[in-house]
């Protein structure tokens, strides 16, 4: 499955903080029962890799794995279960290694310098990341008009009252939502 069409499995992918594994399955569970199959796990606590693991079994979820910042990190989300990788930013050493492996990829860019070295990369789908902190929407839609093969994930500090604003730009696919599961 390729990045575009996790993007598209729902508009609001929840990005998921867990500290405790054993509710991993009953969270990805809850989440696929609502429509919510692409599930984005961050790897902010040490339970991480094993959430990761566990809600990969559940039937229907597409788990990824967030914040990945290193190539171990990478290797150790796929051996996780991990079928999509989330960066906070993009470097060449974490988007080649992606790329080799196959796996669907998502990084995070905030300047149209970033979206021009993915686009280089072969890159066209990326995580507007901070999204607010950013420049939020005025931000976003000025990117866009240069790059109009691109599409967006905002996320960092969107909500659920702003996400339909976020949601109606032409460029944007979903958005992330840690909202969705607050706290884990």
């Amino acid at each position: 499955m390729n990045i575009d069409a996790v993007m598209r499995l729902a508009p609001v992918i929840p990005v998921i903080v867990i500290d405790d594994a054993a509710r991993a399955r009953p969270l990805a569970e809850a989440l696929v029962a609502a429509g919510h199959r692409a599930l984005e796990v961050t790897l902010r606590t040490p339970a991480a890799f094993e959430a990761i693991a566990e809600m990969a079994k559940v039937e229907g979820a597409v788990v990824g794995a967030g914040t990945v910042l290193d190539e171990a990190q990478l290797d150790r989300a796929i051996a996780a279960g991990a079928r999509f990788i989330v960066s906070p930013g993009l470097t060449e050493r974490v988007g080649r290694v992606a790329i080799e492996r196959g796996i669907a990829f998502l990084p995070g860019i905030a300047t149209a310098a970033d979206i021009m070295r993915g686009l280089d990369m072969g890159l066209d789908r990326f995580k507007f990341f901070p999204a607010v902190a950013s420049g939020g929407i005025p931000a976003l839609k000025a990117l866009s008009a240069p790059f109009g093969m691109a599409r967006f994930c905002p996320t960092g500090g969107i909500t659920e009252a702003t996400a339909p604003d976020w949601l109606a730009l032409p460029s944007v696919v979903c958005v992330g939502g840690s909202w969705m599961t607050a706290p884990a």
